[in-house]
């Protein structure tokens, strides 16, 4: 049981870093407003975008991260 939670927890840790160097900046800085960008569909509408469903699996992944490196901590497993 300690190994195949290790393993998750080297899998998740894995994924986990590739999803979070994925993400995009949320700044759009002196140049968003300098431009004259404004909220758009897109950005007032990002429930299915792209970029939520990366910042549900980093919630997710995250979760998961930590609940494992607990029970991996304890002395239950």
């Amino acid at each position: 049981m300690k190994i195949a939670l290790t393993i998750a927890l080297i899998v998740i840790a894995v994924a986990l870093a590739i999803i979070v160097l994925s993400q995009e900046g949320k700044e759009n800085g002196f140049t968003g407003s300098f431009t004259g960008a404004v909220d758009t569909y897109w950005g007032k509408n990002k429930k299915h975008s792209r970029e939520a469903r990366i910042q549900r699996a980093t919630a997710i992944l995250g979760a998961l991260f930590i609940i494992i490196a607990a029970l991996l901590s304890s002395k239950w497993v």
